[in-house]
């Protein structure tokens, strides 16, 4: 069988995770530097970006972000992991296909996307070497690094390759990876028509909102392909 390679993101694929972080960094930034932002401010300018990419985007802006912010911010976030955090319902259903090798992909660091991956429950789909974090690369999302080296050591080519993301700038990364990618909209905070025009423009015709659909757009693709 001719198989292909399913890349995940983590945060508002795997979990809706994503709003909880960009929430942490929206509240840590109003008090350190005494700005007014909201939910949407923060998403627009470090949704689906990696911890590395967030603090370059910042410090462009003008904002003295340093390594110990990141730690506080990362502080704040594993107070919330050890809340609990849920995996979106019916992915696990797509963990189980064996038509598909799988791996993660995700703009987070190693040491904070293992305690995730414990978090939500799902290490007994994903060894050690299946899981590829921004910390391993020089470019995190939206440059293609991240997708290209774990493609590479997955031993596949960005052809035969399916990024699943729910942000822009992983898509994006996706696509100048030269990959397949299907957008995931299924989470609270990428709803609404005009996150979809922009998922749109950027050339994205694979969209879902569940991830019955998805597992239904996999079967019918491998189908084809063989």
């Amino acid at each position: 069988m001719n198989k292909t390679l399913i890349i995940w993101d983590f945060d508002g694929v795997i979990s809706d995770t994503e709003k909880l972080w960009l929430e942490n960094r929206r509240q840590l930034l109003n008090q350190k530097f005494n700005l007014n932002w909201d939910f949407t401010t923060v998403n627009h300018h470090l949704g689906g970006m990696s911890e590395k990419t967030k603090k370059e985007v910042l410090q462009r802006m003008g904002l003295p972000v340093d390594d110990n912010f990141t730690a506080e911010a990362l502080k704040m976030d594993m107070a919330v992991m050890k809340q609990g955090i849920e995996p979106t319902p019916g992915i696990e259903e797509i963990f189980k296909m064996r038509s598909f090798d799988q791996c993660i992909a995700t703009g987070g660091t190693k040491d904070k996307t293992f305690v995730k991956i414990e978090a939500v429950g799902i290490g007994k789909y994903f060894l050690p070497k299946q899981i590829f974090t921004a910390d391993m690369v020089e470019h995190g999302k939206p440059e293609p690094d991240l997708f290209l080296l774990a493609a590479q050591k997955m031993g596949y080519q960005p052809q035969n390759c399916i990024v699943i993301e729910d942000s822009l700038a992983g898509m994006t990364a996706g696509l100048k990876a030269g990959m397949k990618v299907i957008a995931f909209l299924g989470c609270e905070m990428n709803h609404g028509q005009t996150y979809l025009d922009k998922v749109k423009a950027l050339g994205i015709k694979n969209i879902f909102y569940h991830m019955d659909e998805i597992k239904q757009f996999l079967v019918d693709f491998q189908a084809q392909k063989n």
